[in-house]
């Protein structure tokens, strides 16, 4: 027996996904768009609060903190998003656990201190504070009886680094921040694979977000060999939930614990100049033989512990000490987010303050932090001969933008400023009065000072200094030197990208 009676019809919300009849989202939307909109609202109100009181709980720099509030509301929904990949920084399970893995290593391991049962280096007595910031907290000393080889340009790099490999009788430790899946990239490779299949021991270590590109396919025959290969905060692993902020900027090569490569040379056809996109590419890279290498061989191990878990020790990774290749002092200098103390933007710091004559810095990328620019500024009204060489075309625009934002204030305080015209400015490196210099992998920006793993190594030398002003001069006949007057007419748009960049400095 059916029962008869007139149906009714009971909306529900998946309606709009039935067949022919039901209700389509336009018409959805149309009918209940107060009750989405009010409870977008009510969504984004509760977001907001939330995330400008992480805001105003973690960030202590109020240029940061500030920055952050203003995208978190003016930007509803998409300024919460940011601040949860580029922000929490200091809150993230990555961060405890590399300190945490840190700290393990370093009680696993106390055969390979560097430093250990030998007598400080004679400093020169105006650079001790320098070397003192360095090596504070969990810095290395410096070192000496160092050979130092430098490269200002990709291809000599390269062969040298391609000679090292070849040469390697007991390990190969690579770590660098970007390997490209071009040309450049299979040739390291392929020497990598080569040295492993002779019975030398290989660790890859590449980061996650820079080597984006690069395949696993790439990395088989390696693999095959039974190369160790590890990548630096997985993108997608769950455990580090997708943090894109926190990457790996250094570039170390060492070879049986003897030789070793740093500077700003990543792995890519483009640093030797020959990528359309970016013309001719001009970088510094060294190449280093003495005490020096054990620090960069810390360095590295500490991050191999954290990324592949597994610890490297024993007095085969460190040079003998009584080795003495050569005369130069040289100072490793690490810095990372995991730190709370940033030796490298302290060690900038000082190195500006203690200039009396010449300060001359080169770095693609310009976005410092007030103390550094104040620094800048006193030492350009003091007198000094503060030199800034930037880039002419950018490859980031909105760190470029940023950069010329400052610029006003360092032409108006007698800062010289130039922007290198021939192609690509990718050196970072700072000479003071003709017998200091730090070279490595970190920029002048909030980005490699504060967020990412970068090294450096401070030079006592002024041999070597002397050969890396002749480099800089060389550069500036490429470049354009900003005229402070010409540059006070640039156009209100400019003025206004510039403005709106900066905003974005505490993560430039």
């Amino acid at each position: 027996m059916k029962l008869q009676g007139k149906r009714t019809h009971v909306p529900c919300l998946r309606e709009p996904y039935g067949k022919s009849g039901s209700m389509s989202y336009p018409d959805f939307v149309s009918q209940f768009w107060q009750d989405i909109a009010g409870w977008a609202l009510l969504l984004n109100l509760l977001l907001t609060l939330f995330t400008l009181t992480c805001v105003l709980h973690l960030k202590r720099e109020p240029m940061s903190a500030i920055a952050w509030c203003l995208t978190v509301l003016v930007l509803p929904f998409l300024g919460p998003a940011l601040f949860g990949l580029f922000g929490l920084q200091t809150i993230s399970r990555p961060i405890k656990n590399r300190r945490k893995k840190r700290e393990a290593y370093k009680k696993l391991t106390t055969e390979v201190k560097p430093g250990d049962g030998t007598p400080p280096v004679a400093i020169p007595h105006r650079w001790e504070l320098l070397a003192k910031l360095a090596h504070h907290a969990e810095g290395f000393p410096p070192t000496d009886g160092n050979k130092l080889d430098l490269y200002h340009h990709g291809e000599p790099a390269y062969h040298a680094m391609l000679e090292a490999i070849a040469g390697a009788k007991h390990h190969v430790h690579m770590e660098f921040f970007i390997v490209q899946p071009d040309e450049s990239g299979r040739r390291f490779i392929a020497a990598l694979t080569a040295a492993r299949q002779r019975g030398v021991e290989v660790r890859f270590l590449y980061d996650s977000i820079g080597s984006f590109s690069l395949r696993s396919s790439m990395l088989t025959e390696l693999a095959a060999a039974d190369g160790e290969v590890a990548a630096f905060l997985p993108m997608l692993n769950p455990v580090y939930r997708l943090r894109i902020n926190l990457r790996n900027h250094r570039k170390i090569l060492i070879v049986d614990g003897r030789v070793a490569f740093n500077g700003g040379l990543n792995i890519g056809d483009e640093y030797l100049g020959l990528s359309p996109k970016f013309g001719y590419w001009r970088d510094t890279f060294f190449r280093v033989e003495g005490p020096a290498v054990e620090s960069l061989q810390r360095v590295f191990l500490e991050d191999w512990h954290f990324a592949s878990g597994n610890v490297v020790r024993g007095p085969a990774y460190c040079v003998p000490r009584i080795e003495r290749p050569g005369s130069s002092i040289v100072q490793v200098v690490h810095s990372g987010p995991d730190s709370e103390y940033k030796a490298i933007r302290e060690t900038y710091f000082a190195g500006i303050l203690r200039g009396r004559r010449r300060v001359w810095i080169a770095s693609p990328y310009f976005v410092p932090d007030p103390g550094l620019k104040d620094v800048l500024l006193l030492a350009g009204r003091a007198g000094v001969d503060v030199r800034f060489l930037g880039l002419f075309r950018p490859d980031k625009w909105t760190p470029f933008l940023a950069a010329r934002f400052y610029w006003t204030d360092l032409l108006d305080a007698g800062v010289k400023v130039y922007q290198y015209a021939r192609g690509m400015m990718h050196s970072k490196y700072m000479l003071v009065d003709g017998e200091w210099a730090s070279v490595g992998t970190a920029n002048m920006d909030n980005r490699s000072l504060f967020l990412n793993y970068e090294v450096n190594c401070l030079i006592y030398d002024p041999l070597v200094v002397a050969e890396l002003e002749a480099a800089f001069l060389k550069d500036l006949e490429w470049a354009v030197q900003i005229d402070p007057k010409v540059y006070a007419t640039r156009p209100y748009a400019s003025r206004l990208a510039e403005n709106a960049a900066r905003l974005m400095s505490p993560v430039l």
